[in-house]
């Protein structure tokens, strides 16, 4: 992804730092990518645009940096309900904390503000957004 791509609508695709992954994947040993590219999953087992992630079911333990545009909300619901089924879904989100999906959604999860601004990809610069981890755990006593 070139940086005029990078700061501009042209994409809503924003590849996850490598280094932030590995040690998010420490903590939750990820069992899937939910939303991913086959240049940029990063689980063995991932889902593609053409899987349409958003009708499968999600077990175990899930990573998922969505597509950060007018769609993005329909990934945050599907992350809820997911838990609610079950799976632990972790979640690489802009900080919007003035959205109907974030005070839907996110603030059932749990939030870690991220310090800083995150560089996506093999970026130089760094994201024009704050950035939020928001993790989906499965309901306690279903």
């Amino acid at each position: 992804m070139n940086t005029d791509l990078m700061f501009s609508s042209k994409t809503d695709l924003w590849s996850t730092p490598q280094d932030f992954f590995d040690k998010l994947d420490d903590e939750f040993q990820f069992d899937e990518d939910v939303c991913a590219t086959k240049d940029n999953a990063k689980c063995k087992n991932f889902l593609t645009k053409e899987d349409d992630a958003l009708r499968q079911d999600w077990r175990g333990v899930c990573w998922m940096n969505p597509p950060y545009g007018r769609e993005m909300p329909k990934w945050i619901k599907k992350a809820y309900e997911s838990s609610l089924e079950g799976a632990t879904v972790v979640c690489l989100l802009p900080a919007r904390t003035d959205t109907k999906a974030w005070h839907d959604y996110c603030m059932k999860g749990e939030i870690r503000f991220l310090r800083g601004r995150l560089k996506f990809g093999n970026q130089t610069n760094s994201a024009p957004f704050p950035s939020a981890i928001v993790v989906f755990r499965p309901a306690v006593g279903k």
